[in-house]
């Protein structure tokens, strides 16, 4: 199966549509820009969406839902807002069809005209702030925390499947808070909850920064941001979650009644990820032969395979396989006992393998004589032969194993590809010949960031939060700098 895939060295792109696809993640669909999910990849996002609800509800929020249909009007009230998203939006404007007079298609009904157009969500703040007007009225209201997990429509014109699709699954959380104190320490606490799901299930180090008054999401007064860097040296946003101060509240009047009874508009927040989280997840750990998936999301962890010679003994096999998956399951462990006759074992070898399957265990029947199978780990492909007894403590710890594993090898080749640059020659050459993130002045004028861009094709990812002043000359312009800030080129 591997010889199907293309190398990553020759073809990042090619290589990176294979996996997706041909790892059963996902297809294309007939609607232009739109992707079909397949079970594995939905079996996939289940698992990364599980762990971020849970994440979500430890620190008090609680899930809704809103209309997917926004009307356009609650676009025009927040005028950064709709700027922001005026190109993107798809817009309703008939609620019937009707049979073609002239042949056997349908048309649309021209009397079913919306007295309004709606505008098929592109992200939900403005409905949930229309409406959040009828739920706040008193400080004992606040803070509200809500989530929401939904779909939402952006309309792409070049789109690649997970990293940008017309429509996609993610979640977005929207807060209500008495203090622009309490909204700022909102906005930070799911940045860290982000950036902690990132690195202890995804494998995947981030880093933690904010972005430019240009890269602020529309109508915010301040967004935040995760960046991972992938395999071929490009960074991609994993996650932002926004300070939108009371921007929204105004806009939809959105006011309480503090304790001292004086009335106030309140505080908002913002935040979200997507499935764009799975395409990272294969950029950044996957190799020739398939994807490689860290075991705390893995919708399997392990797959048993046995060995057979024909009917010798199969019940046998079959019977300890079973005993084994049923007490890994007990542990806690997804596992499958793969006895499917159709296949032969080399076969289903490369297909776990191709799936990014973590621990794969063969047994045959010197196996079954010598009690012992063998193990195989997907990240290393290391091989080793172990005794059947404790096994399942060693499954256990090794599946630890290789989540810390994945880790660490992303985070070296992550701080190997952080560089500086003191001037525009030094900062072309590192983007060509090494890629990945440089740390360089910048003057912090918009002009100069979007003069960068234009010629270098890099992009201010972000103004790392740990950063600290250093007096500096801009790489472009040469005027002073108190900082560096972190460029890339980015998908």
């Amino acid at each position: 199966m591997s010889k199907e895939i293309s190398s990553r060295s020759q073809d990042y792109s090619q290589w990176y549509n294979d996996l997706v696809i041909k790892g059963g993640l996902a297809d294309h669909s007939e609607v232009k820009g739109c992707m079909v999910i397949k079970p594995y990849g939905f079996a996939l996002w289940e698992k990364m969406r599980d762990q971020l609800d849970r994440m979500f509800k430890d620190t008090g929020h609680v899930n809704a839902y809103f209309p997917l249909f926004i009307p356009k009007s609650f676009l025009s009230r927040e005028a950064a807002h709709v700027e922001g998203f005026a190109k993107e939006c798809a817009v309703v404007t008939h609620y019937r069809l009707m049979k073609d007079p002239n042949g056997d298609g349908v048309v649309v009904d021209p009397s079913a005209k919306l007295e309004e157009e709606l505008i098929v969500r592109p992200t939900s703040e403005t409905i949930i702030w229309n409406t959040y007007r009828d739920w706040i009225r008193s400080y004992r209201d606040l803070p509200l925390l809500i989530n929401q997990w939904a779909n939402v429509v952006r309309w792409e014109m070049r789109t690649r499947l997970f990293l940008r699709t017309t429509e996609f699954l993610w979640q977005e959380g929207h807060t209500a808070h008495a203090t622009a104190v309490e909204a700022i320490a909102e906005t930070r606490q799911m940045l860290d909850i982000y950036a902690s799901f990132a690195e202890e299930y995804m494998a995947l180090p981030v880093i933690r920064g904010v972005k430019t008054p240009n890269e602020r999401f529309a109508g915010a007064v301040d967004t935040y941001c995760i960046e991972a860097l992938m395999q071929d040296g490009k960074a991609l946003q994993a996650g932002t979650s926004h300070f939108l101060g009371q921007n929204f509240a105004k806009a939809f009047e959105v006011k309480f009644s503090d304790k001292n009874n004086q009335l106030d508009y309140v505080w908002a927040t913002s935040w979200g990820v997507s499935t764009r989280l799975i395409g990272g997840l294969v950029m950044a750990h996957g190799d020739d032969d398939g994807l490689i998936l860290p075991p705390r999301i893995a919708p399997l962890q392990v797959v048993i395979v046995p060995i057979y010679k024909g009917e010798d003994r199969k019940d046998l096999l079959d019977a300890r396989g079973r005993e084994l998956a049923g007490q890994l399951k007990a542990a806690g462990v997804s596992v499958k006992f793969d006895d499917n006759d159709n296949n032969r074992p080399g076969f289903k070898f490369a297909e776990y393998e191709l799936k990014g399957v973590p621990v794969r265990i063969a047994m045959g029947l010197r196996d079954l004589d010598n009690n012992s199978v063998e193990v195989v780990r997907r990240d290393t492909k290391e091989k080793q032969n172990r005794s059947a007894d404790g096994l399942v403590e060693y499954v256990r710890e090794l599946l630890e194993e290789i989540q810390q594993s994945m880790y660490n090898k992303a985070l070296v080749y992550r701080d190997q590809h952080i560089t500086r640059a003191d001037s525009l020659e030094e900062f072309e050459r590192l983007l060509d010949e090494k890629g990945g993130f440089i740390l360089a002045h910048w003057d912090g004028t918009a002009e100069t960031e979007e003069a960068i861009k234009e010629k270098t094709k890099a992009t201010i990812r972000c103004i790392p939060l740990d950063s600290v002043e250093e007096d500096g000359k801009c790489i472009f312009t040469g005027r002073p700098s108190r900082q560096r800030v972190l460029f890339a080129r980015a998908y």
